[in-house]
This record gives structure tokens, C-alpha cells and sequence, in this order.
């Protein structure tokens, strides 16, 4: 039974991940940057300003702060894709497959700049009279009610594109390989329920508390958790500072060789298949074009649209292009992406075990525990908010206790099932998100002329 869902699981993932949506995502995200003349990176400096409070106004529309919407994105996005799905990507594709994950993170900074700057330039109000952003309200706002089949359809594949299947099924691997094997203890189901139980719990008092609590506590967890990583990467990268810079050269002329992908061809040969899995991976771990960030974004207190789409537009840069990077090179100095036979976590884990003997594994686990319960927080809140437009703001708690028992069905579930059935709902998000905001983007560009005339 369970190899023939993983079986129909990895026909369904491979069916929604073809050329359209490769193209769909790269073309559009390269649409973005021309029309806007590479305005992301024009305009970082600024970005970094309104995300530090220069330009906050409590009085501004909206429910949380710039800080605590990025936060509250990347909590979702700086999880366990940078830390597991980086060693998935090169499992399969090796160290080309980096580069590819590059590429998306550069085009994923234009795609979430356009994305969210439409989530408050669009906001509508849920059936409680509360605002709200994302692409359901972008469509329905920006492009009429004529759209909104396009709205539901994104609505109904958050439903499952939220469910933290990934992050619960790769946190019960990391304690199941790192904690309680190698003390002796005996693993098995009961264990890895004990392990979803827990995370149930903990993340119950937060969830249930909505999105203020929800982007309280992702502002404090996010900040700690990608510094305690970085400077754990970086004492793996020193102690094999030798190998570095092979590896970075490996990096962009296996993209082009595909000299070490594993897996089947596709769109003619390996390297398409390599693209394929870089885009993938890199859509998987920073979200760009997905149209999850637009709801977090669509909440921030404001009035200027295109000051929101700055501080969205950091998130792919601190995800892919730098904590993603990070995790890539732990992996590849260390020489644990040859030898051995981990996958996901697992392979990460042994990088930091080869490099930093018996502790390694333990602050390893340190972060992945706060990148998963981050990640667990912010992706409760996305599914909520599709269950809130289609069912009415008075009923979306219900997917909450639905959410929260999924917990436990991600603890047992193999990762091959998990990870291609979550990709392949989030290539039937990015489709309505990525049509909606290439239809108004001219409308962004109008927008920004003005904000940028009025900071000039």
C-alpha cells in the first residue's frame, strides 16, 4: 500500500513540476525583473531601512509590523527547505544543483516583490470585515469576481500545501537519527507519535492564539535561529576551508555538466532534469511564486504597497542566497554527499557530524527543532487564511484541530510520499499566483513611479 501511494505520490509531483511551470515561474520571474530594471536590487538599502521601523505608522491598516511579517515568512520559508530539502537537491542533483537553486533564489527576489506588493495593494475583507492579503484577494480585488474559480483553486491546494507533513516528518528523522539511536533507544512508531505529539502540543498554544501570536513569537524564534545556524555552518566551512573553494567552482560548472545527477532525465536529458530540481528545490525552500509570502506580507501594517514588496523581496536573499547556501557547502566540504547514503536531514546531520565529532549532530538538532516549530506556526496561519475565504472567517478554526492532527500524520509518513505530494500542491498554487501577478504587473510598476518619486 504505501509503494503505491509513493508511487502515484511521485507521478503526481512530476506531472505538476513540467515545463509550463518551469516556465510559468522562471519566465515570469524574468519578466518581473526586466519590467521593474532589477528594481530588488536598486532599492536593498531602502528595503533594510523600512524593515528596521524608519517608516512604521501605527496608524497605518493592517495587523503586524514589517519585521514581523518578514519574520513570519521566513519562518516559514528559513525551515527545514534550507536544511533538508538543500540535501534532497543535492542527494539527487549534486553540487550543480546549488547553482539552480541560485538562479530561482535571484528571479524568486523580483517574483516576491511583485507578489506582495500586490497582497496590499489588493487586500479585500474576509466575511468577519477583517483585511486581508494574498492571492485569493489579489484575483478576486485586482482582477474581479469573474476570477475567483482561480481564487478557490488556490485556496484549495493551500489547504494541503500548509499542512507541515515536511517539517514534522524531517524533525522526527533528526531526532530519531541524531537523539535516540545512537543512545541506545529503540525507535519504531510509538516513537515518532510520541515525537508528533509533542510538537502537537507546542505548537496547539501557539496557533490557537492567530497571527499576532503566531508573528511574536516567528520575530523572536526566526532572528536566533538562522544566527545560531550561520555561525555553525561557518565553523563546518573553516575547519575545511582547503576544500571551499574547489566546491564553489564545482558548484557552477556541474550545473552545466550535470556530471553527478542521479535521477531520471527529463526535458531531453539531465540537465534539464537538473534545472528541474534546483527550481524545485530553491521554489520549495524560498516560496517565490508560490503565493504563501502574500499572506503573511498582506497582513503588515500599512499604507504603501510598494514598501511592503521591499522587505518581502529580502526573504528569498536571507533564504536561498544565503542560508541555503550555507547548508549546500556543509554538505559538499565535508565530503558527506558521496559518502554517504543519508537523504534529507540525515545527509545534513552527517556533515555536521564529520566536521564537529559528537556535538555537531546536537546543535544540528537545536536548530532544526526551532526551524521546524517556526516553520509549523507560520504555515497553520496560511492554511487558515484559505480556509477562512472559502468557508467564512467563523469557520476557519476548524482547519486549525485539522492541521494540528496532520502533525502526527506527518511523523509516519516516508519522506519520498511527503515531500512529492507537497511539492506537487504547491506547483497548483503558483499557477492562479504567478497568472494574477503577471496580469498586474503593470499596475505594480504604475505604484512603485509613485512611491519612488515621493522618497526621491
Amino acid at each position: 500500500m504505501i509503494e503505491l501511494i509513493d508511487k502515484y505520490a511521485s507521478a503526481y509531483s512530476s506531472l505538476m513540476w513540467g515545463l509550463p511551470l518551469l516556465f510559468l515561474l522562471v519566465g515570469g520571474g524574468m519578466y518581473f525583473l526586466v519590467l521593474s530594471r532589477f528594481l530588488p536590487f536598486r532599492y536593498f538599502g531602502h528595503a533594510i531601512s523600512v524593515l528596521r521601523g524608519k517608516y512604521d505608522d501605527p496608524n497605518d491598516p493592517g495587523q503586524i509590523n514589517h519585521f514581523e511579517a518578514l519574520t513570519t515568512a521566513l519562518a516559514a520559508t528559513v525551515g527545514m527547505g534550507n536544511i533538508a530539502g538543500v540535501a534532497v537537491a543535492i542527494s539527487i542533483g549534486g553540487p550543480g544543483a546549488v547553482f539552480w537553486m541560485w538562479v530561482s533564489g535571484v528571479i524568486g527576489m523580483a517574483t516576491k516583490f511583485f507578489t506582495c506588493t500586490l497582497s496590499i495593494m489588493y487586500r479585500g475583507k474576509d466575511s468577519a470585515g477583517e483585511l486581508q492579503g494574498g492571492p485569493m484577494y489579489i484575483i478576486t480585488e485586482g482582477l474581479g469576481k469573474a476570477w475567483k474559480p482561480l481564487a478557490v483553486v488556490f485556496s484549495l491546494a493551500g489547504l494541503i500545501g500548509a499542512l507541515p507533513a515536511f517539517n514534522v516528518n524531517q524533525l522526527t528523522q533528526a531526532v530519531r537519527d541524531i537523539l535516540l539511536t545512537p543512545n541506545g533507544v529503540s525507535t519504531g512508531m510509538m516513537t515518532d507519535l510520541i515525537t508528533g505529539l509533542i510538537l502537537l502540543v507546542v505548537a496547539a498554544v501557539v496557533i490557537l492564539g492567530g497571527i499576532q501570536r503566531i508573528s511574536k513569537a516567528a520575530s523572536r524564534m526566526v532572528p536566533a535561529m538562522v544566527v545560531l545556524y550561520f555561525f555553525s555552518v561557518l565553523a563546518i566551512l573553516l575547519i575545511n576551508i582547503t576544500e571551499l573553494p574547489r566546491y564553489l567552482a564545482l558548484i557552477i560548472t556541474d550545473a552545466f555538466a550535470a556530471s553527478h545527477y542521479k535521477g531520471e532525465p527529463m526535458l531531453g536529458g539531465v540537465i534539464g532534469a537538473l534545472i528541474i530540481t534546483g527550481i524545485k528545490r530553491g521554489a520549495f525552500s524560498n516560496e517565490a511564486g508560490i503565493g504563501t509570502a502574500p499572506m503573511a506580507h498582506g497582513a503588515a501594517r500599512t499604507a504603501e504597497p510598494v514598501r511592503e514588496g521591499l522587505v518581502a523581496m529580502l526573504g528569498p536573499f536571507i533564504d536561498t542566497l544565503i542560508v541555503c547556501t550555507l547548508t549546500a557547502l556543509a554538505i559538499l566540504v565535508t565530503g558527506v554527499w558521496q559518502d554517504s547514503e543519508g537523504n534529507g536531514v540525515t545527509l545534513t546531520a552527517n556533515a555536521f557530524q564529520s566536521a564537529m565529532p559528537g556535538i555537531g549532530p546536537y546543535i544540528l538538532l537545536v536548530c532544526i527543532a526551532i526551524f521546524s516549530i517556526s516553520s509549523l506556526l507560520s504555515y497553520a496561519y496560511y492554511g487558515s487564511k484559505c480556509a477562512s475565504f472559502l468557508l467564512g472567517a467563523d469557520r476557519k478554526h476548524y482547519y486549525n484541530y485539522f492541521y494540528l492532527l496532520s502533525i502526527l500524520a506527518g511523523a509516519t509518513l516516508s519522506l519520498d510520499v511527503v515531500i512529492n505530494i507537497i511539492d506537487g500542491t504547491f506547483a497548483i498554487m503558483a499557477i492562479p499566483t504567478m497568472i494574477a501577478a503577471i496580469i498586474l504587473a503593470p499596475k505594480v510598476i504604475q505604484e512603485t513611479k509613485k512611491y519612488i518619486s515621493q522618497i526621491s
